[in-house]
């Protein structure tokens, strides 16, 4: 399959993992959809992984969630049909029991401090899960996962099993929290 024609197969495993988020009681869940940097892949990959991110946000909007996308929404990357979840004013406290989900399209941690920390409405990150056995972080909110344990799923993400979910929050009740202490 080419890299393209791969990005579809990672929506129903997303609308997967928020559901068994909010089985679990979540309160926040971020999205990782594609950075300032995968903007220089090949146009056929772009315009894939921008559509992809698309149908994701209005997966997500229907379910009980409030959705938040943070970007370069100045970019000629980043998805018009995005713009009315850019730059909302997120309450504070959690309201209606609703999940809040953050999108990240067409970000980049360079752009997010160039910004004024444009991402500062995400509170601290607990638990990263990164799927595809890689061990790295790739820019994703360096503000917010300060502390933030990992936890690596072999298993690329299309293969995502709910299983792997409650494994990784099995995983972190064990973990020793101690905030650099």
């Amino acid at each position: 399959m080419k890299k393209e024609d791969g990005y579809a197969y990672g929506l129903d495993p997303g609308l997967r993992l928020l559901r068994e988020a909010q089985r679990y009681g979540v309160k926040e869940l971020t999205f990782y959809g594609f950075t300032v940097d995968n903007c220089k892949r090949p146009k056929e990959q772009v315009h894939a992984f921008s559509g992809a991110c698309v149908k994701a946000a209005e997966m997500i909007a229907r379910e009980n969630t409030e959705l938040f996308v943070f970007g370069n929404t100045d970019s000629s990357c980043f998805p018009a049909d995005l713009l009315p979840y850019a730059g909302r004013r997120r309450p504070a406290g959690y309201t209606d029991g609703k999940l809040r989900v953050n999108l990240l399209t067409d970000y980049g941690w360079e752009w997010d401090m160039k910004n004024g920390w444009a991402s500062r409405e995400i509170p601290r990150i607990d638990l990263v899960i990164r799927w595809g056995g890689m061990c790295r972080l790739s820019g994703f909110l360096p503000i917010q996962t300060v502390y933030s344990d990992l936890y690596i799923v072999k298993d690329l993400w299309p293969d995502f099993r709910e299983q792997q979910f409650t494994d990784a929050l099995q995983w972190y009740q064990r973990q020793d929290v101690t905030l650099g202490g």
